[in-house]
């Protein structure tokens, strides 16, 4: 996958998981989702290679792995979505 398009779903992940804020998210929930945030802000925030965005989304995935519920709709579907987009640059740099 070609860098900007990688860069540009990373934003993607950061957006979706910033986006939960604006729901009513249940605290274990929150947790993860939090810890999920910063790492993807972080990759936003600076450049890495690929071995490193590798390793950090991973570790996303790992975060919202833990995420059985939200209890909002749309937060859960924002988490689908950051997760979904996560799986297909893992694949991609594997």
């Amino acid at each position: 996958m070609d860098e900007e398009i990688v860069n540009e779903k990373i934003e993607q992940i950061h957006e979706h998981l910033t986006a939960t804020q604006e729901h009513p998210v249940e605290r274990a929930a929150s947790r993860w989702i939090g810890e999920a945030e910063a790492i993807a802000r972080d990759l936003v925030e600076a450049e890495a290679d690929s071995e490193v965005v590798h390793r950090r989304l991973r570790h996303v995935l790992e975060l919202l792995d833990n995420v059985d519920e939200t209890g909002d709709e749309m937060a859960n579907e924002h988490v689908t979505r950051a997760m979904h987009v996560a799986r297909d640059v893992v694949d991609s740099i594997e």
